[in-house]
């Protein structure tokens, strides 16, 4: 009997009912000598209480609200998207950033068009074999990049300013970094295929293409390191899924950005090369120097430490798998037969296959489309594999959440025809490419200058490797990005580099298979590139 009235004591001390939520205390209650600790289970129990009610309403509405800067309740077990977003949402956000990327690969073009003709060029003839491999290596970096950042926008590690200050001095380190070895193993790459054919080896090239791919290198990322940290901030503001747009726009400016800087630094330090050789060197050392610093201020943050010992793997291995497919010594071919080389020794998988039909006359147009093709696809994957890792993201940390991360490849109707929000952002993305497309291949056709004929029959042939190359990467992407979550790696760091690798060498497949069909047809008036 006593201990009944015991368990009945907490409730009759504040007049509540059970199952209800007690009243607020008095003051005098608070301070009495008795029931202390009852009132400060009671106000314990009010606090969980309200936790669980907004906790519930965030997961309610999405958690796109940025007005409450409560970061100590934690996060549900179930994952939840980011954004509450339509198809045509998600469609309008990514049109605009992917028509972005697109011509900015026209562009890059453009620019290789003039500076094709600069002295540096035709005297040190291992810049062009420096070209792809830089703007591979730097490509990748610059959309994992934004993949980070976008996921650390979306699940709240960017809300406070020193939340913000932490991961921008963090990313801007980790990214001088890896810009600065990757613009060093570049320059190493171009002298020694450069070496390879001819057997001649200049130290004053040698230093020269070292200077200038490693200051490239640094100016470019941190240029575009600012540019990213701003289109995020204000996509946000915005009410924008920085996921949606992010990854485009890096792939658009890095390529038009770093080609641009490369042809003019290099064109400045072979001016300097009589009459000033120390400059070079000099160049050289001064940015290899500011590694140890940069090292420092990364190690400081969590956010990028692991990345720093981790993030090189993916980044190799896809040059390797090559991301633009272009041949290496010579010329690279633009969007302008005139860069196509009549033969090229291939420095990766994807160049290997462009190396044999370039130089193959019934071919000879595929050199026009293989950048526009495989940039399109590379960049509708790289939005995909964003979005998917920002979606497990919110469930926690990478292998925590074993249920949301499976292991097996799944099934083509879960990737395309399931009503989760990364489904129906497959299926956004995917109805993108031929409306894409066919602007991108009007403007080639229109810069040609009627020298192009676009049949329909090669339309429709082109079109299907397009189609078909980013139906095959988004299956890819979907199955990527889980496994890589289950293995405990973070697919924002890994996953990107490797799908836009293959989406090099998918779509230059495709496309040779295409143009091989379409010469066995008899298809000759379409003239492409002749």
């Amino acid at each position: 009997m006593a201990s009944k009235l015991e368990q009945q004591e907490p409730p009759q001390a504040n007049g509540a009912v059970p199952g209800e939520c007690p009243a607020s205390p008095e003051p005098a209650e608070l301070l009495g000598p008795e029931g202390s600790g009852v009132e400060v289970l009671v106000l314990e129990s009010r606090a969980n209480a309200k936790g669980v009610r907004e906790e519930d309403a965030l997961l309610e509405n999405g958690s796109q609200s940025t007005e409450s800067d409560d970061t100590g309740t934690e996060r549900g077990a179930e994952p939840a998207s980011p954004l509450k977003e339509t198809s045509f949402s998600i469609g309008l956000q990514v049109l605009f950033p992917f028509l972005l990327a697109g011509f900015g690969t026209v562009a890059a073009g453009m620019v290789l068009d003039v500076v094709q003709h600069w002295d540096v060029f035709k005297y040190v003839t291992e810049v062009f074999i420096l070209v792809p491999a830089l703007l591979g290596l730097k490509g990748n970096l610059e959309m994992t990049l934004a993949s980070r950042l976008s996921t650390a926008a979306n699940i709240g590690q960017m809300d406070t300013p020193r939340e913000l200050w932490k991961m921008i001095t963090g990313n801007m380190a980790l990214i001088q970094v890896q810009a600065t070895v990757v613009g060093f193993l570049a320059s190493i790459a171009a002298v020694v295929f450069g070496w390879i054919p001819d057997g001649h080896f200049s130290l004053e090239h040698a230093v020269l293409l070292c200077a200038s791919s490693v200051a490239t290198a640094f100016i470019a990322s941190l240029l575009l390191g600012m540019i990213m940290i701003g289109v995020i901030i204000g996509s946000r503001r915005m009410g924008i899924n920085p996921d949606n747009v992010a990854t485009p726009i890096a792939a658009s400016l890095g390529d038009l950005i770093t080609l641009a800087l490369l042809s003019g630094i290099s064109w400045g330090l072979y001016k300097e090369l009589e009459s000033k050789a120390y400059v070079n060197p000099l160049v050289c050392a001064f940015f290899i120097s500011l590694l140890p610093l940069w090292i420092v201020v990364a190690k400081r943050s969590s956010a990028t430490r692991e990345v720093l010992y981790s993030g090189w793997e993916p980044v190799i291995i896809a040059m390797a798998i090559s991301r633009w497919g272009w041949p290496c010594p010579q010329t690279p071919p633009g969007l302008f037969p005139a860069l196509t080389p009549p033969s090229a020794s291939p420095c990766s998988v994807g160049g290997l296959i462009l190396d044999r039909t370039v130089s193959d006359p019934n071919f000879a147009g595929m050199a026009v489309f293989t950048p526009v093709i495989n940039g399109v696809g590379g960049n509708l994957v790289a939005v995909q594999a964003s979005r998917i890792s920002t979606y497990l993201h919110m469930s926690g940390e990478p292998g925590d959440s074993p249920g949301t991360a499976p292991r097996r490849c799944p099934s083509p109707c879960s990737t395309f025809f399931s009503p989760d929000v990364n489904s129906r952002s497959a299926r956004v993305l995917f109805l993108l490419v031929v409306p894409g497309h066919l602007v991108f291949l009007y403007t080639i056709s229109s810069m040609q200058g009627g020298h192009t004929t676009l049949t329909l029959i090669f339309i429709v042939f082109y079109m299907t490797a397009a189609l078909l190359q980013v139906l095959i990467l988004l299956y890819i992407a979907d199955w990527m990005v889980h496994w890589m979550w289950g293995r405990h790696l973070d697919p924002d760091n890994f996953s990107i580099p490797y799908l836009t690798a293959l989406g090099d060498l998918i779509g230059t497949g495709l496309l040779a298979l295409s143009f091989h069909v379409l010469w066995l047809i008899g298809d000759r008036d379409s003239d492409v590139g002749d």
